[in-house]
């Protein structure tokens, strides 16, 4: 009688386990089908495209920006003597080469975000500092006298205008 008892005892133990374990397998199955709307299928370009989106670039032109609008991309930009960078608001930039001088038409400066410092119209900005032109129409011109111009990284919007372009 015994022997009765274990046999159904380890049946309904394997029964009862059978059943557990075929509902937790169920539990870790995906359902979704691949390409589905719960398991989208797509493409490098797709996601690039997305990516660049949210970088503040949606036309997905890459790192490079042709038309200097961009906000993400940094350019090196040559500033020759005589001409001056004029920044659009937010843009930032870091002077690689070159003695470079602040311009703003107004009382108002230039932010050296490394040093926290407000850089006036005309003084000097220190190479390989971080620079923000908080609005627009501010920017950076080559010390008077010197042969070269500036080097200069910007990331942001920008213009390269000569003085008689400044007043406009």
């Amino acid at each position: 009688m015994w022997k009765l008892s274990a046999a159904v005892v380890v049946i309904g133990a394997g029964l009862w386990a059978s059943f557990q374990w075929h509902s937790l397998a169920e539990g870790e199955v995906s359902t979704a089908t691949p390409g589905s709307v719960d398991d989208p299928v797509v493409t490098k370009s797709y996601v690039d495209q997305k990516i660049a989106a949210l970088n503040g670039n949606p036309d997905n032109t890459g790192s490079t920006d042709n038309n200097n609008t961009g906000k993400t991309a940094i350019n090196i930009v040559d500033v020759p003597p005589g001409q001056t960078l004029i920044a659009k608001d937010g843009a930032q930039a870091v002077v690689r080469a070159g003695r470079a001088v602040a311009y703003s038409a107004d009382s108002n400066g230039i932010a050296d975000v490394t040093d926290g410092t407000d850089i006036q119209n005309g003084s000097r900005v220190p190479n390989n500092h971080l620079i923000l032109f908080p609005r627009g129409g501010r920017g950076l011109m080559p010390e008077a006298g010197q042969k070269n111009g500036l080097t200069v990284m910007v990331m942001g919007a920008y213009e390269v205008k000569v003085p008689e372009e400044l007043s406009k």
